[in-house]
């Protein structure tokens, strides 16, 4: 007996009836992008793992543990990308995109992490993200958190709050660091190998855990924006302001620092209590440093990531009225002497730009309408030997109380792209 196969683990199938859903986020999504001038970029999905270990940190869960690496033919080790600013910022070098010029970039596609499979989360899941190169003023970071508030606002997606921190510049961080350390070293005796790693080789990120006992060692620990220099501070009260004048009312979370070691100065993330236990939707913040880590110039950057999953989930649960499967027109054959004629007819119909499916296999015209109902489609064009004779065909809305009528073939087209708008 054939064995049957299943999909593997953590990889999910996005299926014909959920992809509607998907096309209407993903369009939305783009044209907020394109509404502030970002323009798409496309990197591969397969990187030299080097490129995640020196990037995104090899003391990061990611690197460490999720991500899919392999030894390729040639002897090089692979990954596949567990995020895309890093692969971003390896294009951009690479191409010279980023030499004497500034650059708005969007991208959207899948990503592979080996974490557990939980709810809105896969291991070969999909983001959504921009990424803005050369302006190092707080009104570029107002600008990525507005694109934010635009995605939620024209997918009309309620109860989504903007957490805000900002790590500061170089001078606070190493200033924080040792006072952290100097905190956390009195807690050492009771602390995981884990913990004294984090601690060692990256104090911040032990902010980071999600652990209870760590958040009850952290609760009394210093915070960093006492140490931030007059710098940073009015990069971030700047931030504040501009923030203040678009209407976002950011919740200042002074624990906030994310998982990437390329973080710097703002950090940020939008979070919701409708999904579980995973309440963030959409994170990013600055990361002036990775374009020369990665070779290029000193370049100020900053951008975020979307879980599309996660927004597509939050999207669907908000939505009264979620988007119709994409068909305009149905068209039925009564029989087999017209069925030349239909496959004419639905040519003529796809040539005036309409979505259309022409029925296949024949069957009772109860039947047929059965399926023009299920495709989505809002007409019902049906076409039989009496009506071959006429020059007509009959018209059904199948959206509209069922009503139906006669239309000459010469005009039919123009009568449902004008019925369609």
């Amino acid at each position: 007996m054939k064995q049957k196969i299943q999909s593997v683990k953590g990889m999910n199938d996005i299926l014909s009836d959920q992809t509607s859903i998907w096309h209407y986020v993903e369009n939305a999504l783009r044209n907020v992008a394109w509404g502030y001038g970002y323009q798409e970029m496309r990197t591969p999905m397969l990187e030299k793992t080097m490129l995640f270990q020196q990037s995104i940190g090899d003391q990061t869960d990611i690197v460490e543990k999720e991500m899919y690496t392999f030894v390729d033919g040639g002897e090089e080790m692979l990954s596949l990308r567990p995020e895309a600013t890093a692969s971003t910022v390896r294009a951009c070098n690479q191409h010279g995109l980023l030499h004497n010029t500034q650059q708005r970039l969007w991208y959207m596609g899948p990503m592979f992490r080996r974490e557990r499979p939980q709810r809105g989360r896969y291991r070969q899941f999909h983001q959504f993200g921009i990424e803005a190169f050369g302006w190092v003023g707080p009104d570029i970071d107002a600008e990525i958190i507005r694109v934010g508030a635009r995605i939620w606002k024209e997918l009309n997606i309620q109860g989504v709050t903007l957490l805000l921190n900002t790590l500061g510049n170089q001078s606070s961080r190493d200033a924080y660091r040792n006072s952290l350390h100097q905190y956390l070293d009195r807690y050492r005796r009771g602390l995981d190998a884990e913990s004294l790693r984090r601690l060692d080789k990256n104090r911040l990120r032990f902010l980071d855990s999600k652990v209870k006992s760590k958040q009850i060692i952290l609760k009394d620990a210093p915070v960093l924006h006492k140490h931030l220099d007059a710098d940073a501070r009015a990069h971030f009260e700047g931030l504040c302001e501009l923030l203040d004048d678009a209407g976002i009312k950011p919740v200042v979370s002074q624990k906030l620092v994310r998982g990437l070691d390329y973080y710097t100065s703002t950090v940020f993330e939008w979070v919701t209590d409708q999904l579980g236990a995973q309440s963030a939707v959409c994170a990013g913040g600055r990361y002036d440093g990775l374009v020369e880590l990665r070779g290029g110039k000193p370049t100020p950057a900053i951008g975020f990531a979307l879980g599309m999953e996660r927004m597509v989930e939050l999207f669907s649960m908000q939505s009264e009225n979620l988007p119709p499967m994409e068909t305009d027109v149905y068209v039925i054959q009564l029989s087999d002497a017209v069925l030349s004629d239909s496959t004419k007819l639905s040519e003529d119909l796809r040539d005036g730009g309409l979505r259309v499916v022409s029925h296949c296999g024949g069957g009772k015209m109860k039947n047929q309408m059965k399926k023009a109902d299920q495709s989505g489609a809002r007409i019902a064009v049906i076409l039989g030997d009496d009506e071959k004779a006429k020059g007509v065909a009959q018209i059904k809305l199948l959206r509209n109380s069922g009503i139906q009528r006669e239309v000459p073939l010469s005009t039919l087209v123009d009568w449902c792209k004008n019925y369609l708008g």
